[in-house]
């Protein structure tokens, strides 16, 4: 390729043309392809190249934690989880309906995995991800209080089409947690969708939180349209420990879904051992 043609492709930001363009004007001589042909060609390479780079640049932007695809789930470890159920869902409709989901069940059972698997399979589809654990939602709007206030870690949260916050019930939060969440949840509710992770009984997020009536108003909103999937069974990461060694957590009590009348949305929810 020529050093003029090269200046003139980098000055249009054309990097992925030129990477193949050589190659291309090869196929072309070889294949005898029509101008039509290989100008088609040309451009299909640079709008490969863009869209990958979008897409590294929005799964960076995510923030997600050990990032595995669905395909690399290990479906048969807890044979029951619910997969067509999971795969709807990694299909992403649920954002197209501002619907929100809750992946409950005790630790190590793949939540975590599966929530960063649909934010990674919204992402593909063009759509925007961020993943935290409530642990990093809490510190984050700490430091804000603690800088300026100026609501700039609210839009953050508020912008992304899919907001997953993974670890709920792993030990009690700080004061004025609820506070953060509620205001999260509220301002999401049915204009963006949330995925939240949790290894503790609903009923137990007042005492987590500290706070019973900020619990309550968080969960009337994020149940009114959500899917909730209860996961059961062993856990992932303790399936390798010695035989003599006590998998169970005998001082937590199991994740359970909400028991009793339910609206169509969750009356639908899949009990799993996984």
């Amino acid at each position: 390729m020529r050093d003029p043609l090269r200046a003139n492709l980098r000055q249009l930001r054309l990097s992925g043309l030129a990477e193949s363009l050589d190659v291309r004007i090869q196929e072309a001589q070889a294949s005898r392809l029509s101008h039509l042909e290989f100008l088609e060609l040309i451009l299909q390479d640079e709008l490969a190249v863009r869209g990958q780079r979008q897409l590294d640049r929005r799964t960076k932007l995510a923030l997600f934690r050990d990032l595995k695809p669905l395909d690399q789930f290990d479906w048969d470890f807890n044979t029951s989880l619910p997969r067509k159920q999971i795969f709807e869902l990694a299909t992403c409709q649920f954002l197209h309906q501002g619907k929100d989901v809750l992946l409950v069940g005790p630790p190590g059972t793949g939540k975590t995995h599966i929530a960063q698997a649909i934010g990674y399979a919204a992402i593909k589809q063009g759509r925007t991800a961020f993943y935290r654990s409530i642990f990093d939602v809490v510190r984050d709007f700490l430091h804000e209080e603690a800088i300026d206030h100026d609501d700039a870690t609210l839009a953050r949260y508020l912008r992304p089409d899919l907001l997953i916050i993974d670890d709920m019930g792993m030990k009690q939060l700080p004061k004025r947690s609820g506070e953060y969440l509620f205001e999260i949840i509220m301002r999401r509710h049915q204009t963006r969708s949330t995925i939240m992770t949790s290894n503790r009984p609903l009923e137990d997020w007042g005492k987590l939180i500290g706070d019973v009536p900020s619990a309550s108003a968080i969960l009337d909103r994020f149940l009114h349209h959500a899917e909730i999937i209860s996961f059961h069974g062993k856990s992932y990461r303790l399936q390798n420990r010695p035989a003599d060694t006590d998998d169970s957590d005998t001082n937590s009590k199991p994740a359970t879904a909400p028991t009793g009348n339910t609206r169509h949305s969750r009356s639908q929810t899949a009990r799993t051992t996984g």
